[in-house]
């Protein structure tokens, strides 16, 4: 039991610690945009071709076409294909839109605290499944963990406040108030985590 607890906090750190590798699924926007961008650089290749580009450029347009399939093939297939029948087609102004979109998703990034917490839960759930005594010991110690997970969001959250504030005070306003105000939502657990937390370290 002591090994599942350790596994688990184990990829809870590396979770909070990696977290910018984790990416959502696709969306049916990114699937579209891949589909299409195999299309264009099919289109790109037809049109070299057909205007006997040199054999550079003719070659850099088919490397392009089959790299683009890589794309198709790790996102998957749309439920919906846009129209890219033609070069018009690719540069209507509706499939330039779905290309931004589908960049502006592609950056977005799973919230770090969030997974941690729903790994905190399932590694819960899993040890009420194995009960007995260490199952309801990992469950306490990791229920502990996840409050003081909320409470370390908390107080980081709590900083960068400060910090934004800070910038923007006038100089005759001690820093001590306008960090003691930073943290004035602080919920009483966290208020009474970091106590203890002090006391340990002075202790």
């Amino acid at each position: 039991m002591r090994k599942i607890v350790a596994s688990t906090l184990l990829g809870f750190c590396l979770l909070l610690a990696g977290c910018e590798s984790l990416r959502f699924a696709p969306t049916e926007t990114q699937k579209q945009n891949a589909w299409l961008h195999n299309r264009t650089a099919a289109i790109t290749t037809e049109t070299a071709k057909s205007e006997n580009a040199s054999e550079n450029l003719q070659a850099l347009t088919k490397l392009s076409e089959l790299q683009s399939r890589a794309f198709v093939s790790y996102n998957g297939l749309p439920k919906e294909f846009p129209q890219a029948e033609t070069a018009e087609d690719i540069l209507a102004q509706s499939n330039q839109q779905l290309a931004r979109t589908a960049l502006a998703e592609s950056a977005e990034r799973p919230d770090a605290w969030q997974v941690a917490d729903s790994a905190l839960e399932l590694a819960i759930g899993v040890c009420a499944l194995l009960g007995g005594v260490y199952g309801t010991r990992a469950v306490r110690f990791l229920r502990d963990a996840q409050t003081k997970s909320k409470a370390l969001k908390e107080i980081i959250e709590g900083n960068e406040l400060f910090k934004k504030q800070a910038a923007l005070l006038p100089n005759d306003k001690p820093a001590v108030l306008a960090f003691k105000e930073a943290h004035k939502d602080q919920s009483p657990e966290t208020r009474q985590i970091v106590a203890e937390m002090k006391t340990e370290s002075n202790g």
